[in-house]
């Protein structure tokens, strides 16, 4: 019996460093029946020599991700889609696990654990802080199937910072979401703290349209208020515990997070 197919979409920009660890991590999945989708948003780099390499269907399309996202589904002939970022690779049988609690159990979206992959220390205090975060709010799917995705409309293409957390909601809405036991690779070795730093301002620029389509509600608060994101939701289920037994650790993520702090609220006064 032929297993389901799944699309991975991976939308892309300049990032030929990078793309070809992803691209690889999907081709060695234990689930076979994959058809690999390539979005680049204008490259001036060698990111589509290289995936040429690993499949036929690459495409040119923007200007962001939510357009470059939705564009790989509608190319898509899978049952299941799945998004991946260029900078991100997955463990061997994150598919496989994927396809089989959705087709068991009747899920409709899954949460993939993140792993932060970096030497240094900065990418060592992102990998601490992103544990804290799989599952809540604060993560969101990346595992859908097609029928859910096309009920939701997709990606909301007028967001391009919380667009991730905006189709996550719609999903929870009408479906069941749950979460897998292995993880994928964020993929930080070159990892700087000033690229860092614009990045974060750049996405929380864009971050007011997400906040006003959903009013402010209580989950925008869990998402974006000070409680919550500085304290809830590392101490929430016994996770208090790893603050204090990674103290070194903990110092360096109250660094980010307070530094992140001032530019969402310097941006939202704008």
């Amino acid at each position: 019996m032929m297993r389901p197919m799944v699309s991975v979409i991976l939308a892309t920009k300049n990032a030929e460093q990078s793309i070809e660890k992803a691209l690889k991590s999907v081709k060695k999945q234990t689930h076979k029946n994959i058809e690999l989708i390539i979005v680049d948003n204008h490259s001036t780099d060698k990111t589509l020599t290289i995936a040429k390499k690993f499949t036929k269907k690459v495409y040119t399309f923007g200007p962001e991700r939510s357009s470059q996202r939705n564009f790989g589904a509608r190319k898509s002939r899978g049952e299941y889609l799945m998004f991946l970022d260029a900078d991100m690779y997955l463990s061997q049988k994150v598919i496989e696990k994927c396809v089989n609690l959705s087709t068991k159990s009747k899920i409709d979206g899954i949460y993939i654990p993140e792993i932060i992959d970096g030497k240094n220390y900065w990418s060592k205090v992102r990998n601490f802080e992103r544990q804290f975060y799989n599952g809540t709010v604060i993560d969101a799917v990346r595992f859908v199937s097609i029928k859910i995705f096309d009920k939701t409309g997709g990606f909301d293409e007028n967001l391009y910072a919380g667009e991730d957390w905006d189709l996550d909601r719609r999903v929870r809405k009408i479906g069941k979401t749950a979460i897998i036991d292995r993880p994928l690779y964020h993929d930080e070795n070159a990892f700087s703290l000033k690229k860092y730093f614009q990045k974060k301002n750049y996405y929380s620029l864009g971050i007011k349209k997400y906040e006003n389509k959903w009013s402010s509600d209580a989950e925008i608060q869990k998402q974006l208020g000070f409680w919550y994101r500085y304290f809830g939701v590392f101490i929430e289920n016994g996770k208090w515990r790893r603050l204090i037994m990674h103290p070194f650790l903990t110092c360096g993520m109250m660094f980010l997070k307070i530094h992140l702090g001032f530019l969402y609220l310097l941006n939202k006064a704008k």
